[in-house]
């Protein structure tokens, strides 16, 4: 049996995914915001559906969305809301796109919910956890991989800009041909993929806490590590990701030693 949190963001996600299905390769509009990402009217009926949802079982909660900002109600209690995390792969009609919603309790991440509705054609996939409790996919309790060594490692990469302006860059470079296999599964993908233990680390930059804070929780219960690049814990203003297994966190953060600080001949 779900937890109360957990029920209600699986049925909001449930109900945003038919909002989502129904537009999926369709005609809807799409708008450009300040920082010349893709919003669509379907991002904004998503994100609706699902404070409505919450904010019946959870009035005093409050709610921090992509599309429609943040709602001051409740110190204690704060959901984080991505409706569609990958807007530009939904207008472009391919599935790697989802539905993120995170509880976070005291500044701490509790909860998380990781729906990518369109996904494993069209029958989506569905994935949830909370402290304490595990990771899970439908009945299946997720495990992040055992592996431990470069040469046995698969990394992931996403949004990596910002780490290409810095020293870590040149430092990955020399990573690369020690491990067993790099790719860019992107978005939730990779997240899953961790916790599941189909791949064994993932490398981000240049994402936004609404992107990541349900994954981070579904990878911290399935026994993975997941920090920003820094090896810091997540916050509110967190904007890169290193999560790993254990021992290769360890590994790759010493490899990495991220800082952000731009290069100097890329600064000028």
């Amino acid at each position: 049996m779900h937890s109360p949190f957990i029920s209600a963001a699986l049925q909001a996600a449930e109900a945003a995914s038919a909002v989502i299905r129904s537009a999926y390769r369709g005609n809807f509009a799409v708008r450009y915001k300040g920082d010349a990402s893709p919003v669509t009217e379907v991002d904004i009926a998503a994100e609706t559906t699902i404070r409505a949802v919450l904010k019946t079982a959870f009035p005093l909660h409050g709610i921090y969305g992509e599309e429609l900002g943040q709602d001051p109600r409740g110190t204690e209690y704060l959901w984080l809301i991505d409706p569609i995390d990958g807007t530009k792969a939904f207008i472009r009609g391919y599935p790697v796109f989802s539905i993120q919603i995170a509880l976070m309790r005291n500044g701490e991440l509790i909860a998380g919910v990781s729906c990518a509705p369109c996904w494993n054609g069209g029958l989506g996939e569905t994935v949830w956890a909370e402290k304490g409790a595990g990771a899970w996919l439908e009945g299946e309790r997720l495990t992040v991989s055992g592996v431990s060594e470069f040469e046995r490692a698969i990394l992931s990469t996403g949004n990596l800009a910002s780490l290409t302006r810095s020293a870590s860059w040149e430092r990955l470079g020399w990573l690369v041909p020690g491990l067993y296999r790099v790719r860019g599964y992107g978005d939730f993908l990779h997240y899953h993929w961790l916790a599941g233990g189909r791949l064994d680390a993932v490398i981000e930059s240049d994402v936004n806490i609404l992107d990541i804070a349900a994954l981070s929780v579904i990878v911290h219960e399935a026994g993975g590590v997941f920090t920003d690049l820094a090896g810091q814990p997540l916050s509110l203003d967190t904007t890169s990701v290193l999560a790993a297994t254990p021992a290769l966190h360890d590994k790759l953060h010493a490899a990495l030693n991220y800082t952000g600080v731009p290069c100097i001949d890329q600064a000028h």
